[in-house]
């Protein structure tokens, strides 16, 4: 029972989310901000007779609201990663809350990463037992590579022994 407890203990662990640069904070002082300015603006075309331009540019503030719900909405995706020396399992959950679960051999999997000369990592994905699951798509270009370093060190511990 020792043994099998061992075998089964987690080596590596990891929960991948989207970065966003601005916080909620900081998105309700832009749009504080924008408004003040929308309002500003907006009442010195009314005062000149060009009613039309403040709806225009209200237009414009709604629609930069709608893009920053939109990206943040996108941000709730994630993907858990979890490495133990007999199993590899892979939970993808998408911004809509559907999740999709991968599980592999470890001693049967690959870790491929696609590099590009200047830019660095590209994409990264596990292949094994006939199927590929990409990973860590949303992540920036240190983050990958930070991630890829660790991931590749847990997946050669597991298959170790």
């Amino acid at each position: 029972m020792a043994a099998s407890h061992a075998a089964d203990e987690t080596l590596f662990r990891a929960l991948l989310t989207p970065h966003r640069s601005l916080g909620r904070k900081g998105f309700a002082v832009l749009m504080a901000v924008l408004i003040a300015i929308w309002i500003g603006v907006g009442f010195a075309f009314l005062s000149l007779g060009a009613w039309p331009v403040f709806g225009f540019f209200g237009l414009d503030v709604l629609a930069i609201y709608l893009a920053f719900r939109w990206n943040y909405r996108s941000a709730r995706a994630r993907e858990e990663i979890t490495v133990s020396r007999t199993r590899l399992d892979i939970r993808k959950v998408a911004p809509s809350g559907r999740a999709e679960a991968h599980s592999f051999n470890p001693f049967w999997t690959r870790f491929a990463v696609r590099r590009h000369e200047f830019i660095g990592i590209t994409g990264m994905a596990v292949e094994g037992e006939g199927r590929q699951v990409s990973i860590g798509g949303f992540l920036n270009p240190d983050d990958r590579e930070s991630f890829a370093s660790a991931f590749g060190r847990a997946l050669a511990t597991a298959k170790a022994g």
